[in-house]
């Protein structure tokens, strides 16, 4: 092995502070770290990318273990009839250093899968070292080289490799770097890890694990085994070993993941408390606190808003804001042709798209939407964009839907290539963030917090991180309730006329006639945002709460 790299073991560009001096090993499939490291798909990678630039400034001992995807998650064009199109691209990278690390790792009958591991430097972009792991390799098969190929690749045993390579093959490299007191694993996708520490002697106190979502995708149930035949537990489990995993046939990720864990948590309080329901039925509320999501002010905040803010210089940030939005129009008329003015209340609909997220809420009562946003007298700016899972067609056709609405009107758009840049520059350029899911099923949110460091107000469910920020009218604007017992159809009814009332009565009447008053409340906005929902604060409950616990 090339010993070369000095990060081909345990090492930071810093003495780790008395506080954060476990060795903390953070496994992610995803990290979004910046615009042109293509291995992320959303809130998640952003959320880890936040993380470990926090990690960082803050002198922790922890290093980030992720994967290297050849294609990244997928380019996100526009076919001829400007509707969706999936691209895939193959990506390079001169900034990440080869550390000489080879691991192997057993999938099916092959014992001789071999992983790499490449390291992100700290210096590269202010973030903890971060290790990503890649099977494509001339050494390895050609079905072997294609199990790094794509992130949340829609074939199903592709997956199961995937997790093997990052649970064993990212145990493997945090053990050839010296070992770790803390795996701390983010869903359920690096799962295999817990398995092969357990067998490595490793005690369940140096086990971890956060769940990010009441999701049924992102909660996955395989059968156990089959599972068993591919390499997923780092050995063949005999039949009454694997019987005590399973719940029936099949292994539930989740319910696996934090059996095995000393302590686990979910990413907000009314996520912790949905969570614990979840799961109380298998024994494992009590092992399930919260530490809220937050997001790095440092990277996600204009400069030039902040200072204002910081001021409470409300020209200055009118100012700045209409520069802002002058940048976002310029891209919606590079894409769509459409000019939009910054004068006139502009709203931004962006995330991933999902069925639960609703992008299409606003379209419920389609004849009352045609009337809304015709009127002339207090003019309103629509924006959508966000990236489908390539195989959700259910959400792809909602994208399609709002393309092609969008070509009605002249002050609707949607915009693709949804990434790091593009999320920042709607955080950046909007007036009023929306975010409109059904109510307990997002379990955070983060999206909301970097509108906000950016002075764009949230229309929002009360979901998520919301409750423990969003006071109506005073930092936000929340909408009522619907009952969770009543059919989905019925709570997507309320939900909208609850929007369309707020939007008519509050939102735009604020904007319009008393800009004072808004500006005070994007003021609120920022103050209660920042520090409460900063990645600093996060980081550091992680260590207090779940590290060092």
């Amino acid at each position: 092995m090339d010993v070369s790299s000095k990060y081909a073991s345990w090492h930071h560009p810093y003495k780790p502070a008395r506080e954060f001096s476990k060795r903390v090993a953070y496994f992610s499939m995803e990290f979004g770290i910046t615009q042109g490291l293509k291995i992320y798909s959303g809130g998640l990678g952003f959320l880890a990318g936040s993380h470990m630039r926090s990690a960082h400034d803050l002198k922790q001992n922890a290093i980030g273990i992720g994967m290297l995807w050849k294609y990244g998650y997928y380019d996100q064009g526009r076919a001829e009839d400007q509707s969706m199109q999936v691209q895939r691209i193959e990506k390079q990278y001169n900034f990440l250093e080869d550390t000489g690390i080879e691991v192997r790792v057993t999938i099916n009958d092959n014992p001789d899968v071999r992983v790499r591991a490449y390291v992100l430097k700290p210096e590269t972009f202010g973030t903890v070292q971060i290790y990503l792991l890649t099977t494509d390799l001339p050494e390895n098969d050609y079905l072997s080289r294609t199990i790094t190929d794509q992130l949340y690749d829609p074939n199903v045993e592709t997956r199961i490799s995937q997790n093997i390579v990052l649970g064993i093959g990212g145990a493997k490299v945090v053990q050839a770097l010296g070992g770790a007191d803390i795996y701390h694993l983010n869903e359920g996708h690096g799962l295999p890890a817990f398995y092969y520490l357990k067998d490595q002697g490793v005690d369940p106190s140096g086990m971890v694990f956060t769940t990010h979502t009441p999701e049924e995708g992102g909660n996955v149930v395989r059968n156990g085994y089959h599972l068993n035949t591919r390499g997923f537990f780092g050995r063949k489990l005999p039949a009454p070993e694997l019987q005590k995993e399973l719940v029936g046939e099949n292994l539930n990720y989740t319910v696996a993941a934090i059996r095995h864990a000393k302590k686990a948590n979910a990413v907000s309080r009314l996520h912790g408390e949905v969570a614990r329901g979840m799961w109380r039925p298998y024994g494992l509320d009590k092992k399930i606190s919260h530490i809220t999501n937050a997001q790095h002010p440092g990277f996600w905040t204009d400069q030039e808003l902040k200072k204002a803010f910081q001021k409470e210089n409300a020209k200055a940030f009118r100012k700045r804001k209409a520069v802002l939005k002058k940048d976002l129009f310029e891209l919606v008329l590079d894409q769509t042709g459409k000019l939009f003015d910054p004068e006139v209340l502009t709203i931004v609909w962006a995330r991933r798209f999902a069925g639960y997220k609703r992008a299409d809420l606003l379209l419920h009562d389609f004849p009352r939407f045609t009337e809304l946003i015709r009127k002339s007298d207090r003019p309103l700016q629509i924006i959508w964009a966000g990236k489908p899972y390539p195989k959700d067609y259910h959400a792809i056709n909602i994208f399609n839907r709002l393309v092609q609405v969008s070509r009605e009107f002249p002050n609707l758009a949607v915009l693709t290539g949804y990434e790091m840049a593009l999320s920042k520059k709607l955080k950046c350029g909007s007036d009023i963030w929306l975010n409109t899911p059904r109510i307990t099923r997002e379990a955070s949110g983060t999206s909301g917090m970097t509108a906000a460091m950016n002075g764009s107000l949230n229309l929002t469910a009360n979901d998520g991180w919301i409750p423990e920020f969003g006071r109506h009218r005073e930092n936000a604007f929340v909408l009522p309730e619907a009952d969770v017992r009543q059919p989905v159809s019925v709570q997507d009814e309320l939900d909208s006329q609850h929007l369309y009332q707020m939007l008519e009565n509050e939102v735009i009447p604020l904007y319009y006639e008393d800009p004072d008053a808004w500006t005070d409340m994007v003021f609120r906005g920022y103050e209660d945002v920042v520090p409460a929902f900063s990645s600093d604060r996060m980081a550091a409950q992680y260590y207090r709460e779940l590290y060092n616990a």
